[in-house]
């Protein structure tokens, strides 16, 4: 009986999805491309920008493409579940052009997982497609403009200041960003300012700062956000009348604020906050968010489980799947009481012009599987950003996070001058997604030192 041949990039990636297909299919792994431009050349320019692929010969490669022509002559359907993005369909067009060299007569599809779970694999599974033709003209536009393009300049560059440079289509404008801050940088004025501040306490024991404002009712010159003097004479002389002064309460002002829960990640929001919490590099924390999507053992011995934990992880989407955000809101409820959970399930939209929406963000994908419950299975920097990703996710469908906010419009009197000061800040009334806690602290609000501060900006508890 002859087989359905499923053909995936990565052996790790492969393995976990044998687990779930079962004996009608073989699963084999490309091991990324199969198939490139030429280390030199490549692109005929006077011929309408014609590319030559050749069969890539780096060690282990030729192995690799004998065992899918073997394969693929024996199979009746030859299934391309390559990466979900523009690289991953070019190399499935070019493991097509393999399948039928070798089996003209082979049904030849692609099917996308979203996520490497058995409801994942399945759903995949169930709606084959043909292949994207627009993303693979996207990625040979892109390797062509390499070409064309960043490798001329590269050598260029070689032979002109040093050795190594590259100057491709994303390093060349990033370089202009870079040089572009420099220059305002260059052009900037640096300014000398004076900021006064006073530590008050009235009868009650904690004190608090206030900012002066204002001398004799004119507002001091803004630096910024800010406002300061702008000389050092002026400002030892408002320090020097304000430790003589009396003060007093000049106006109480209270209103209500709130805190919307943020959106769960994309890419690059996954990198900043892998790179600001975690200190992880960009190139690390994708090399590791892979792992947790193709696949990691739960278990040991016959009770073991290869379970992808998170979803695709290159994704511009703030998108979340209905079942998603149904599991999340119940997960919610049962976890954290019902008055976390929203009447209506939060909707993020993109910020950006154009995002590509074929992927969903970057969530969980199985919500009986909690950092704790996986921790042992996970070496640390898988631990800490599948936590991350966990809390991000959990935290985007919660309520707002409500505050109470105080500030204070105080005189001071020092002789025939009057100076204003004002003092604010914020108490977390309602904790909603942040007594969840979506900044990487899932310690309860009323035990949470964080959540006690004044103007509450990240926990301490994140990491």
């Amino acid at each position: 009986m002859a087989k359905t041949l499923l053909i995936v990039e990565s052996p790790a990636k492969a393995k976990t999805i044998k687990k779930y297909v079962g004996d009608g299919y073989e699963v084999l792994a490309s091991k990324g491309h199969i198939k490139d431009l030429p280390k030199r050349g490549g692109v005929d320019i006077d011929d309408g920008f014609q590319e030559t692929y050749e069969l890539l010969v780096e060690k282990g490669k030729d192995e690799v493409v004998r065992a899918i022509r073997a394969a693929a002559k024996k199979a009746d359907k030859v299934l391309l579940a390559t990466d979900p993005d523009r690289e991953g369909e070019a190399i499935a067009y070019h493991l097509m052009e393999v399948a039928k060299e070798a089996n003209k007569k082979a049904e030849i599809q692609r099917v996308l997982f979203e996520e490497i779970t058995k409801r994942g694999v399945a759903e995949g599974l169930d709606h084959p497609r043909d292949l994207d033709s627009n993303l693979y003209e996207a990625q040979r536009t892109r390797r062509v403009l390499d070409r064309i393009g960043g490798y001329p300049l590269s050598s260029l560059l070689w032979k002109k200041l040093a050795f190594g440079l590259s100057a491709g289509r994303v390093q060349t404008p990033a370089l202009r960003i870079i040089v572009d801050r420099q220059h305002e940088r260059d052009a900037f004025l640096p300014v000398d300012y004076w900021l006064v501040d006073a530590r008050l306490k009235g009868e009650k024991p904690h004190s608090f700062t206030a900012t002066l404002q204002s001398v004799d009712g004119k507002k001091l010159d803004k630096v910024g956000s800010r406002l300061a003097a702008l000389a050092e004479k002026d400002a030892a002389g408002y320090v020097a009348d304000l430790k003589a002064a009396d003060y007093r309460v000049a106006a109480i002002n209270k209103r209500q604020a709130s805190r919307k829960a943020p959106a769960p990640y994309t890419t690059s929001k996954l990198q900043q906050d892998a790179a600001n919490r975690l200190s992880m590099p960009p190139k690390r924390t994708m090399r590791i968010a892979q792992q947790l999507y193709e696949g990691i053992t739960l278990g040991r011995g016959k009770n073991a489980e290869t379970v992808g934990l998170i979803t695709y992880m290159r994704t511009d989407s703030v998108r979340l799947s209905p079942d998603a955000v149904n599991d999340a809101r119940g997960y919610i409820e049962k976890k954290y009481g019902k008055e976390s959970v929203p009447e209506k399930p939060n909707v993020f939209k993109s910020k950006k012009q154009n995002v590509q929406d074929a992927h969903e963000a970057i969530r969980p994908t199985r919500l009986d599987l909690p950092p704790e419950a996986v921790s042992k299975y996970l070496k640390d920097p898988q631990r800490k950003l599948y936590k991350l990703i966990w809390d991000r996710f959990v935290a985007s469908q919660m309520t707002p996070a409500v505050f109470d906010q105080t500030s204070l419009d105080i005189e001071a009197t020092s002789g025939k001058r009057k100076y204003g000061l004002r003092a604010s800040g914020s108490v977390l009334k309602v904790p909603g997604w942040q007594g969840g806690r979506g900044d990487g602290c899932l310690q309860p609000a009323e035990t949470c030192p964080c959540a006690r501060r004044v103007a509450l900006r990240r926990c301490d508890n994140a990491r």
